[in-house]
């Protein structure tokens, strides 16, 4: 491992004045800096990341709080979560990741201890226990997802009420009345998640506007839930011609069961889900879909906690404009007026 004394001797100067260049303290005049840079890209030299925390008080860590349960998708939050840190290894930040379920108590380690510089937390309830310790910490802080108080924190998400809107215009465009929503599991409700609840009023909200009668069930996902489920739709609203998927695990139990029963897509019923596109586009039935942009968000939030870092960022909400892909799973409703 090259050290930062080999460096000083390569450049023909003292040790402190590598340190200085490394860390900015002191000027360095332009032809001594450019012959100590270019020796350390030629010796290969990594100035080591305790020791460089230790002379600025930075760790250069970005703290990503991602839970990992058992009732959440979790190819579209670790999707995220790459994209978070390759970001934040554009500027110069390496992820510490922690998914463990713990609430306010990972929180208070990291604001405690200093682990890092900043928090990046997903899996956002709309009354979030984790939101006093945030509006209080020292450390910059961006969610990914939307609470019901946003007032205070930086927050960047997909426009999730927009979202089941759009389902809704969609559907009701092609003459569909009745719709049945196949949702996350019960306990994504219950937690009060912010995407999920928000779609749902996105949904509703709409469905009241265009007089469209609305069923929502959850689904954990399983074929046997999604089996249970769609019993129950088609007991309780047998004219069901249009569904909204926001659960990618029922995705496939939902369109083999519906082959089974020997309804047709998008002869008989009409399927739009809320999901990746890649999970859309290799569906049996290619489906209509609005995608989460999972990329996008983890990139955003990055460039937002690393503005607030440089001392030029604010408070502020970025919403993502959900985007509408249709594809073979939707059609006219069968009774609908030509």
């Amino acid at each position: 491992m090259v050290t930062l004394a080999e460096v000083a001797r390569h450049a023909g100067v003292s040790a402190s004045t590598v340190s200085y260049v490394l860390s900015g303290k002191r000027s360095i005049s332009g032809p001594t800096r450019e012959r100590v840079e270019q020796s350390i890209k030629e010796l290969g030299y990594h100035p080591n990341a305790g020791a460089r925390a230790l002379a600025s008080s930075r760790s250069n860590i970005i703290a990503l709080m991602v839970p990992l349960r058992t009732d959440m998708y979790v190819p579209v939050m670790m999707e995220i979560a790459i994209a978070v840190a390759t970001t934040a290894r554009t500027h110069g930040y390496d992820v510490l990741l922690l998914t463990g379920e713990e609430g306010p108590a990972a929180v208070r380690r990291v604001t405690g201890s200093g682990l890092a510089d900043a928090m990046i937390l997903m899996d956002v309830e709309l009354e979030d226990e984790r939101l006093p310790l945030l509006r209080d910490a020292r450390q910059p802080t961006v969610l990914i997802g939307l609470p019901a108080d946003t007032v205070g924190l930086t927050c960047v998400d997909l426009d999730f009420t927009a979202t089941g809107a759009l389902c809704a215009d969609h559907l009701a465009g092609l003459g569909h009345r009745e719709i049945a929503v196949v949702g996350e599991a019960a306990a994504v409700y219950e937690r009060h998640t912010g995407f999920a609840v928000r779609t749902l009023e996105g949904l509703r909200g709409r469905a009241r506007e265009l007089g469209l009668r609305l069923l929502h069930r959850p689904c954990e996902g399983s074929y046997e839930s999604m089996a249970g489920a769609l019993a129950r739709i088609f007991d309780e609203r047998p004219g069901t011609t249009g569904f909204v998927v926001q659960n990618e695990a029922a995705i496939d139990p939902l369109l083999s069961l519906l082959r089974q029963q020997g309804r047709a897509v998008p002869e008989d019923v009409s399927v739009v889900a809320i999901c990746p596109d890649q999970v859309a586009a290799q569906a049996s039935v290619r489906l209509s879909s609005v995608a989460i942009p999972a990329h996008e968000m983890g990139r955003r939030a990055v460039e937002l906690v690393v503005a607030k870092l440089e001392g030029h960022g604010s408070d502020e909400v970025a919403l993502l404009e959900p985007e509408l892909t249709v594809r073979a799973s939707s059609g006219p409703a069968p009774n609908a007026a030509p």
